[in-house]
């Protein structure tokens, strides 16, 4: 059995969040397809609330800490990115854009990426196709066709009327699953294995 891995960058703002409870579901899911195509994953989390200081400093800065650099590492070397932000004004937050603004460039290009996202209407719905698969375009990531969006209605006593989550949940999990298994292991080069020598950088200011 061939191993994948799978970094989940889960944008929720609160603990506990319905975010994270649909990116655990969808993880999940993958998992669960992944393994039907003999597949085994290893799974990591970024929780972004954990990152939304270091976030801050690293865009006034430019440098990372130890674990917002730790957090990138892990999506940028993932061979499968599960995406899940709440919707704000009909947008992702601004904890969720700054985190992939501080990415590597090229960290995600070929990455297969599942979006999803939650809010508190189903209104928010068009924010899936209107702002984060574009967003992931323009990251030249592969964006599975199956957006997940999940409404308050779709929790609790009464929610997910008829399975309707849990069928959209389950095709987008195949679809990622079935990018991921076809796809050779990602092998990410460190920009710092090579740095370019100081009598370069002093040849390049003159």
């Amino acid at each position: 059995m061939t191993t994948r891995t799978l970094a989940v960058v889960s944008g929720g703002l609160r603990q506990p969040s319905s975010t994270r409870l649909l990116a655990d579901r969808l993880t999940a899911a993958t998992v669960d397809a992944l393994r039907d195509l003999d597949v085994d994953a290893t799974v990591e989390v970024v929780e972004l609330r954990d990152h939304a200081h270091d976030l801050t400093n690293h865009l006034l800065t430019g440098f990372a800490s130890d674990e917002l650099r730790a957090a990138e590492d892990t999506v940028a070397g993932a061979d499968g990115v599960i995406a899940v932000t709440p919707i704000f004004s009909a947008s992702y937050t601004g904890l969720f854009k700054t985190f992939f603004d501080v990415l590597e460039e090229d960290a995600l290009t070929g990455v297969p990426v599942l979006i999803a996202a939650t809010a508190g209407t189903e209104r928010h719905s068009l924010a899936l196709d209107h702002a984060l698969r574009p967003l992931f375009a323009y990251l030249r990531s592969v964006v599975v066709p199956t957006g997940v969006f999940a409404a308050s209605g779709d929790w609790g006593v009464g929610g997910d009327a008829g399975g309707a989550l849990a069928s959209r949940i389950d095709r987008a999990a195949a679809q990622l699953a079935a990018l991921v298994a076809g796809a050779p292991p990602r092998e990410v080069a460190d920009p710092y294995d090579a740095p370019t020598p100081f009598e370069e950088l002093l040849r390049g200011g003159g």
